[in-house]
């Protein structure tokens, strides 16, 4: 359980990591350059909260509260980035 719970927590962060990088927040990993994707960080944030959707009831707490936490930071980055040019 504790595999499969860390596999899930990798999963949600790498997905959290994609948005930071469309954001510009975070350099992309192959150039090191940060460019702004809105639509990048959009897709990873409804993949994100599809995940949460279609795990409903199956997470451990901790695992409810890594998602729900990275979800409320990132739509709320995500605002802020449509804001800025």
């Amino acid at each position: 359980m504790e595999h499969s719970s860390s596999l899930f927590s990798l999963l949600a962060l790498s997905l959290g990591n994609a948005a930071l990088v469309g954001l510009g927040l975070v350099p992309e990993p192959d150039t090191g350059a940060t460019a702004k994707n809105l639509e990048l960080a959009a897709q990873n944030i409804e993949l994100l909260s599809m995940l949460k959707e279609k795990t409903k009831g199956n997470l451990s707490p901790e695992e409810q509260h890594l998602l729900d936490g990275l979800l409320y930071d990132l739509r709320l980055k995500y605002v802020d980035g449509q804001k800025k040019p």
